[in-house]
């Protein structure tokens, strides 16, 4: 398993020993971050259950600004604490031992822009994480998302106040459920729609123009040669909007 792109592109990452934890497959990370594009810039992400670590890594390594990992798993503590240094990433991170449902209840900071949820497979423990965070608003920033990572086999309904689902993907034996507050959701969809009325004119206001050329130019006169492709510059990509 590797980091698939930014600042540790390449780098190889240890696994954790055993079976206890639960890694995102290659090509369900790479289709998870092709959906968040540059929305992950400048975000604060937490990786709970972490594992490796590989979703918040990448995440830093795609322009982060911070990530918080926690696991009670002292070997998994240990391969995300390596797997950081690995990839010179560790001064961006906090790497936490303890119980991640204590965590949610207890935690008091900054609020996180994305927070990425993936226990052990078959323990339910998916549902419980998510209800806590819809119990605890504080945790999520505005137009914040929640990532769930589960098996297929493991969806079931669950009951939440304030997450709404907007989204859900699978990859094989991986499904990535997508949630977000119903009242960003509602937001952005007001905003959309009034963009969308910015756009509209009335035809009977377009006025026509005319334009008069020169008869005397030649088309032939400009020579390929003259142009430069390096006078265009290449227009900044804007910061992705959540998927």
């Amino acid at each position: 398993m590797r980091v698939i792109s930014g600042k540790a592109k390449g780098r190889k990452l240890q696994m954790v020993p055993g079976e206890g934890t639960r890694p995102i497959t290659d090509r369900a990370k790479e289709a998870l971050f092709s959906i968040l594009g540059r929305w992950i810039v400048d975000t604060r992400v937490l990786d709970l259950f972490g594992g490796t670590g590989a979703v918040g890594i990448e995440c830093l390594s795609r322009g982060a600004a911070h990530a918080h990992f926690i696991d009670l798993n002292r070997k998994a503590v240990e391969t995300m604490t390596a797997n950081l240094r690995h990839c010179q990433l560790d001064k961006q991170a906090t790497v936490e031992r303890g119980d991640s449902f204590a965590f949610l209840q207890k935690y008091r900071g900054e609020a996180f822009d994305l927070i990425f949820v993936a226990p052990p497979q078959y323990q339910d423990w998916w549902r419980k994480a998510l209800q806590l965070i819809d119990s605890h608003p504080h945790l999520l920033a505005s137009f914040g998302s929640v990532i769930v990572q589960i098996h297929p086999r493991e969806d079931a309904p669950v009951e939440l106040e304030r997450l709404q689902e907007y989204d859900r993907r699978k990859y094989g034996s991986v499904m990535l459920i997508f949630y977000a507050t119903a009242e960003d959701l509602a937001n952005e969809e007001n905003e959309e729609e009034e963009e969308f009325d910015d756009d509209d004119f009335d035809d009977d206001e377009f006025e026509e123009e005319e334009f008069e050329f020169d008869d005397d130019f030649d088309d032939d006169a400009l020579d390929e040669g003259d142009f430069d492709e390096s006078d265009v510059d290449e227009a900044d990509t804007p910061k992705g909007k959540r998927k």
